[in-house]
């Protein structure tokens, strides 16, 4: 699906509809201390293999893939609904 580079929508921070610029949400790197990943260790040391069942197989092709918008005039940025697609392209 092609998704334009910048768009016009409303931004509640200036309350008014000013141009936003569009990128493909990005997954930002993992916290080696966080909670859950100690948590995960933690059962998974020692015997007993692994905790959960690894998924072998996938039945869906597709993503939801986030689009997230950045307003030009005060750099508000909000994330629009995951829009299932094999494949996001941002036109200029």
């Amino acid at each position: 699906m092609k998704y334009p580079r910048r768009m016009k929508t409303y931004c509640p921070r200036c309350k008014t509809h000013t141009e936003f610029t569009v990128s493909q949400y990005r997954k930002g790197r993992d916290r080696k201390l966080a909670e859950g990943n100690r948590r995960y260790a933690r059962k998974q040391e020692g015997y007993g293999g692994q905790r959960a069942p690894r998924q072998r197989r996938t039945a869906k092709t597709t993503r939801k893939q986030n689009v997230m918008l950045r307003c030009t005039v005060c750099s508000y940025q909000t994330s629009r609904l995951g829009v299932r697609l094999r494949r996001l392209e941002i036109t200029a």
